[in-house]
């Protein structure tokens, strides 16, 4: 419990009955009891805790009022919620609960850039376009972001509650600092990096027509504005592990290229399978020598984003679809699939979760 005398606000609620409302506030909730007044027959009490000032009235009409503490004391439950005897809902959450993952909700899904979704301005000015529209059921959001202006981003220190994060540089470059991971650091086209869960971090400024796709593992999860940390900050621990996971910055044009896990084509791997202990792993994908094949997974998340070239994409008892950059995909375990007539220029952006699966070619 925190008990702030440089409180200088307050809530003030109605109550029904301020004589039970003490008891609840002081051994239920184990607020502190500051004032109340008048003595002849108290209408009104003033309870501090939680970082909060309330002011019970019981002159006061209209609905009841509503709280929301978050504490980590361990005399309270985690997620509960409890109604006071004046009428006062109070809910009690943990301040640090555990990451909620969905089960994810398997289903084949298609996004075209020619189908021109609406791009949504979202956080610090940046433009979003959804790529997986169902999100599987909650379990993961793929945005395409752009930001059609450059220069500085009015950005601020911040980290997210999140299971992965990637974040793949499609066009231009932006330049990310990073907690203990020194100066700012430039994405071009091509790198990625993956965020590790609550690693603080601030854009600072980007190119004309930048995009980027970014990953997120659950769909809905929560940034939280960091008040206390400048960065840079003063250490360099580039093996650091937030969570079992190490910051990745993967440069694209260093890259070895091998054969795929698919017959005629070849790939890139980005590290971070390894830097996430197989959470997920991302591959970029080039048409290479041999015949593509029809082949099954069994990744519980397989998402595909086209950069580059076209390919049709064929899917048991689906018509095909000729895919072109801009365009994405997700593939459900155990559907056959087959990526062909592919051009020579074909670039794909793969993502799985887990980061090793096995494939099953026909």
């Amino acid at each position: 419990m925190i008990n702030n005398p440089d409180i200088r606000a307050e809530v003030c609620l109605p109550t029904k009955a301020l004589t039970a409302d003490i008891g609840f506030f002081t051994k239920t909730l184990k607020m502190r009891m500051d004032s109340i007044y008048p003595a002849d027959d108290p209408s009104i009490a003033v309870f501090s805790g939680h970082g909060l000032r309330v002011r019970l009235d019981a002159s006061q009409t209209g609905e009841a009022g509503r709280l929301r503490i978050l504490t980590d004391d361990v005399g309270f439950a985690d997620s509960r919620s409890l109604t006071s005897p004046g009428g006062t809902t109070v809910e009690i959450d943990g301040l640090n609960p555990p990451l909620h993952l969905p089960q994810t909700d398997h289903a084949f899904v298609v996004r075209r850039l020619a189908d021109q979704a609406p791009w949504v301005i979202g956080r610090a000015g940046m433009h979003y376009r959804d790529l997986i529209p169902s999100r599987l059921g909650g379990s993961i959001i793929a945005s395409h972001i752009r930001i059609p202006d450059g220069g500085p981003v009015p950005d601020m220190v911040h980290y997210h509650k999140v299971g992965f994060q990637l974040i793949y540089c499609y066009r231009g470059w932006v330049d990310v600092i990073y907690e203990d991971q020194g100066g700012p650091i430039r994405l071009h086209a091509g790198d990625c990096f993956i965020q590790p869960p609550e690693i603080r971090h601030r854009v600072l400024e980007a190119s004309d027509g930048i995009e980027v796709i970014e990953i997120g593992v659950p769909a809905e999860h929560i940034t939280e504005i960091e008040h206390e940390m400048t960065l840079p900050t003063p250490q360099l621990r580039p093996d650091r592990e937030w969570q079992g996971q190490k910051f990745v910055h993967n440069v694209g044009k260093d890259a070895h290229w091998q054969p795929f896990r698919l017959p005629g084509f070849i790939a890139r791997d980005t590290t971070i399978n390894e830097a996430t202990k197989s959470v997920a792993g991302v591959q970029v994908v080039r048409r290479g020598d041999g015949f593509p094949q029809w082949a099954t997974h069994d990744a519980d998340i397989h998402f595909t984003f086209v950069m580059e070239g076209s390919m049709t994409l064929e899917g048991e008892g689906k018509d095909p679809y000729r895919l072109e950059a801009g365009d994405a995909f997700v593939i459900p375990p155990g559907m056959a699939t087959r990526y062909s007539d592919a051009t020579e220029d074909l670039e794909l952006l793969e993502v799985s979760l887990a980061g090793k699966f096995t494939t099953t070619l026909a």
